[in-house]
């Protein structure tokens, strides 16, 4: 019987791959695009198209996900987007119009957002109290490898003819090792309940769906029954604020940072793509180490308060010293956005850099997302249209070298206190607090809020840079940070050391604001008892 002793390494695997390839589906695209411009005469709306239709996909994807994965099971859904993922690729690899690109990358947008919420929600449920946060977090770990992997690809594959195509291809991969590692796996609970295949990750306490257990409607999310209102608060509150605090914002002025304190050129781009994704990592793999012992409402406090803290030293530092930047053509959104490939201008891919003062309308000059209808005179100063050096009049005194050196070290820590907390625990506390009768639908459902909120905070990023400057910009993001702060710790509950059923169950019968002056205990948090109705 050596099965048994092989699941906690087929789970492990499984997370991860579902990770990579989450993480190198959103990156590839910083590679590409340049030489898809080059190869199909891209415009500046079809290059913004070509990057968004990936998040539409994802968003799709969640909108209707979670029906696939409650109605035919998290195996099945996660090998069904695999096969998905794998038609994606052929059709990018293949593509030859701009109209097979966008096909391509929209189903491979439904694809990864579809594998996402199964995979994380069939891990956790064949793992143990012990094991679950570990597991779980392994995915996030996951997406940060693939994003090295896919600009390590990008750049080796760069000078290649038709390179594009290979890059796009090679997401197949770690799908394909995935699927290979599921066919092992169990089903489901029960499944491997009768086969005792859970006993190793379970400890015995294999979950088994009772056939008399209420069943859910998708609209139970909003009613008192169970506390399901008050838990669909909690997963919105952690997804929403997860985006709104602007992360994948912050990390498009990685690279501009990293020039600031004397990395110029194709350097800054390695050291803000490869510098920060070694960052990311081990923050991350300090996360899996801590989930399970710190717990997973530690790791948000931790997290979000660094957040708050380092991206308002950020805003403050930029009025010193400011971080210009000019959005360009090549704009990335979000986790596509992160950075530049080395060779190139060393800037990220939603960044362009400073042009020499010219009086003609060159093509080249940088374009920007909001209407050019209040584009000023020539002369003129548009606030939107900055420069990435500092103002001639400034000179490079010590003082603004320790300022910039300053933004690095709050860049830094915004990157690391982010992959300690709501990166890897969002995801595990959102596979963790719903009934598993309704667990895929609730999953995706927040998931979609996600990505909504990823889009807006993508579209809305130059006009609130054009109302307010880049510094009020991050000190609103910081302030952002420190209302999450407060909603984590009125309204999200422990959940390490406990089983899925305890956790259901403690959510049925009571709830959970923590009350002031009453310690966290090991076992999980302060509980008060409420009359929750039987009907809805």
């Amino acid at each position: 019987m050596g099965r048994p002793s092989l699941l906690l390494p087929l789970c492990a695997s499984v997370s991860l791959l579902g990770g990579l390839t989450f993480g190198y589906e959103l990156a590839v695209i910083s590679g590409a695009l340049l030489p898809l411009q080059l190869d199909f005469g891209l415009s500046c709306s079809q290059q913004e198209l070509l990057v968004g239709s990936l998040l539409l996909g994802a968003l799709l994807a969640s909108l209707v996900g979670g029906c696939l994965i409650d109605r035919y099971g998290r195996k099945q859904a996660i090998l069904g987007s695999n096969l998905v993922l794998l038609a994606g690729s052929l059709s990018l690899g293949l593509a030859g119009s701009l109209a097979w690109l966008l096909l391509g990358r929209s189903v491979a947008g439904f694809a990864i957002s579809l594998s996402s919420m199964a995979c994380c929600i069939h891990v956790s449920e064949l793992a143990g109290p012990r094991q679950r946060g570990v597991l779980v977090a392994l995915y996030e770990a996951g997406i940060t490898v693939g994003v090295l992997l896919s600009y390590a690809l990008n750049y080796a594959l760069a000078g290649a003819p038709r390179g594009w195509r290979h890059m796009f291809g090679w997401a197949s991969a770690p799908a394909l090792l995935q699927s290979l590692s599921l066919l092992f796996l169990p089903a489901g609970t029960v499944g491997a309940a009768a086969r005792k295949d859970l006993i190793p990750l379970q400890g015995g306490e294999a979950t088994k769906l009772d056939p008399g257990r209420p069943r859910y409607a998708f609209v139970d999310l909003f009613r008192a029954r169970d506390n399901m209102r008050v838990r669909t608060v909690v997963g919105l509150g952690l997804v929403l604020f997860q985006q709104l605090t602007g992360q994948p914002n912050v990390l498009a002025y990685a690279s501009t940072i990293f020039q600031s304190v004397g990395f110029q050129g194709g350097s800054s781009a390695v050291l803000a793509s490869v510098g920060l994704g070694a960052v990311k990592v081990a923050a991350t793999l300090m996360a899996m180490g801590l989930v399970d012992r710190a717990g997973r409402r530690a790791l948000l406090l931790t997290g979000c308060a660094l957040m708050a803290l380092s991206v308002s030293g950020l805003g403050l530092v930029s009025f010193a010293v400011p971080l210009h930047s000019g959005p360009a053509c090549l704009a990335v959104p979000n986790a596509t956005r992160l950075l530049g490939l080395p060779g190139d201008s060393g800037l990220p891919r939603g960044l362009a850099p400073p042009l020499p003062p010219t009086t003609d309308q060159s093509p080249r000059q940088p374009v920007l997302s909001t209407s050019e209808k209040t584009r000023p005179p020539p002369g003129a100063e548009d606030p939107t249209a900055l420069s990435l050096t500092p103002p001639a009049h400034l000179s490079p005194t010590p003082e603004h070298a320790l300022l910039h050196w300053t933004a690095l070290v709050c860049m830094m820590v915004f990157v690391s206190a982010f992959s300690i907390g709501f990166g890897p625990v969002t995801w595990l506390v959102l596979s963790e607090i719903y009934p598993v009768e309704i667990r895929g639908r609730a999953f995706a459902f927040c998931n979609s809020f996600n990505w909504a909120a990823n889009l807006f905070i993508s579209l809305s990023f130059l006009d609130l840079i054009g109302a307010i400057g880049l510094s009020w910009t991050f000190l609103l993001y910081g302030l952002t940070a420190v209302f999450g702060l407060g909603f984590i710790y009125l309204f999200v509950p422990e959940t390490k050391g406990q089983s899925l059923a305890d956790i259901d169950q403690q959510f049925q019968k009571k709830w959970f604001p923590l009350s002031f002056g009453h310690r966290q205990s090991s076992a999980g948090i302060q509980y008060s008892r409420i009359e929750v109705s039987a009907a809805s």
